[in-house]
C-alpha cells in the first residue's frame, strides 16, 4: 500500500476540481504579473559593450540580430572554469529548442559567459546546442548582477556555510571562489530607433521557467523529491548514470 492517502474515483475528482480553481486563480494572477513585468520602464543603456562572436567582435545593439527585442541569459561559465554550471546546462536543455520560435516572435535569444569563445563553443558541441553564445569583454556581467569579485564574495565563503558550492564548483573544474564569481541572470533589451533599452532582469528562482524540467516534476506523484535541506541531484545530461 502506498504511504498516501487513498480515495475513490469521485473522490479524486472533487478533490481535484478544488484544485483547479486555485490553479486558474494563480494562471489569471501570472498573466496580471507578466503584464506588470511589460510596464516596467525601460532604462537606457548608453554604455558601450563588446563581445567575440563567431561573428566577430559585436557591440551589443549587433546581438538583437535583425530583431526588436533581446534576452541575454549569463550563462555561468568564468574564465577558471572548465565546464559549464550544470544547473546553467541543464536549463540550456529547455531554452535551446525554444530559440526558433523566439525568433518567430521578434525575439532573439543568447547566452553571454566570460570564458573565451573557444571554451564556450566547444562546450556547447559536446552538450548539442545551437544557440548563440558569446564571450564577454569588460564589465557587461558585471553591471548586469552577473558577476561579482571575490572581495564581494569574502564574506560567504569565510563563513563556513557553503552548502552544495564546493561540489558544484569541482564539476566546473574550479574552486568555491572561482564559481561563485559567476552568477545566473535573464536580461531583456529592447532596441528602439538605433538605442539599447533594458526592460527586465530576473535570478535566482525567477529563472525557473528556464528549467523546464521542475514544471515536469512538480506534477510527477513526488514532485521535485530533492530532500529537506535540498541535496544537490542536478547533472549535465551526459552525466547521468543509465
Amino acid at each position: 500500500m502506498p504511504d498516501h492517502t487513498i480515495g475513490t474515483r469521485e473522490e479524486w475528482a472533487a478533490a481535484r476540481a478544488e484544485l483547479l480553481e486555485r490553479e486558474k486563480a494563480l494562471t489569471r494572477e501570472n498573466d496580471e504579473i507578466s503584464r506588470l513585468r511589460r510596464e516596467l520602464p525601460w532604462v537606457l543603456v548608453d554604455k558601450e559593450y563588446s563581445f567575440d562572436t563567431e561573428g566577430g567582435t559585436k557591440t551589443l545593439a549587433d546581438l538583437f540580430d535583425g530583431r526588436s527585442q533581446l534576452l541575454v541569459y549569463h550563462f555561468m561559465f568564468g574564465e577558471r572554469y572548465t565546464a559549464g554550471c550544470p544547473v546553467c546546462s541543464s536549463g540550456a536543455d529547455t531554452y535551446d529548442g525554444a530559440v526558433p520560435h523566439l525568433n518567430a516572435r521578434d525575439v532573439t535569444f543568447a547566452c553571454v559567459s566570460r570564458a573565451p569563445l573557444d571554451r564556450l563553443l566547444g562546450y556547447r558541441e559536446r552538450m548539442g546546442w545551437s544557440f548563440p553564445w558569446v564571450s564577454q569583454n569588460g564589465d557587461f556581467n558585471t553591471d548586469f548582477g552577473a558577476a561579482y569579485t571575490e572581495q564581494q564574495l569574502a564574506p560567504f565563503l569565510e563563513s563556513g556555510n557553503l552548502g552544495p558550492v564546493p561540489e558544484v564548483a569541482a564539476l566546473c573544474g574550479t574552486d568555491p571562489a572561482g564559481y561563485m564569481t559567476e552568477a545566473p541572470v535573464l536580461t531583456a533589451f529592447a532596441l528602439d530607433d538605433g538605442a539599447v533599452y533594458q526592460t527586465y532582469s530576473t535570478g535566482a528562482r525567477g529563472l525557473e521557467p528556464l528549467l523546464g524540467y521542475y514544471a515536469l516534476l512538480d506534477r510527477a506523484p513526488h514532485g521535485r523529491d530533492e530532500g529537506n535541506p535540498p541535496r544537490f541531484w542536478i547533472r549535465r545530461h551526459d552525466e547521468y548514470e543509465a
